[in-house]
């Protein structure tokens, strides 16, 4: 009797912890999912001139507030609110390194992301 109250016990503990940690995973996937951002920072160095934009994009079900670029160099960029789906180009101050953004809102983003260039080919503009 006391073996079966027992193994009741252990199944029911497993159980439990079962449920709490699917519980803890489900939860941060809605978390994640409520607040995403896109980043993505593009440069294309031409012969007299460097193309550039920075493409923020709000990917979460949520919208976000206060959203900055820092360009670097003290350079920063308020976008402001976000709300899902929504897209914004950016160009890089001239005076931007262009090495690196860092995108951040105040539901907790934080994204530091470096300038993608494009693949030279031959009789493409720019090679």
């Amino acid at each position: 009797m006391i073996l079966i109250i027992y193994k009741l016990l252990v199944i029911g503990g497993v159980t439990t912890l079962s449920v709490v940690i699917f519980v803890l995973v489900l939860n941060t996937q809605i978390i994640s999912d409520n607040y995403s951002i896109l980043v993505d920072p593009f440069k294309d160095p031409q012969d007299l001139f460097i193309m550039s934009r920075v493409l923020v994009e709000n990917i979460g079900n949520k919208p976000l507030t206060n959203v900055k670029i820092n360009f670097g160099n003290e350079q920063i960029e308020k976008l402001g609110t976000l709300i899902p789906g929504q897209k914004i180009l950016v160009s890089p101050p001239n005076s931007s390194d262009m090495s690196f953004v860092i995108v951040t809102s105040d539901e907790g983003i934080y994204v530091k992301k470096y300038y993608r260039t494009p693949s030279k080919m031959p009789g493409m503009m720019g090679s």
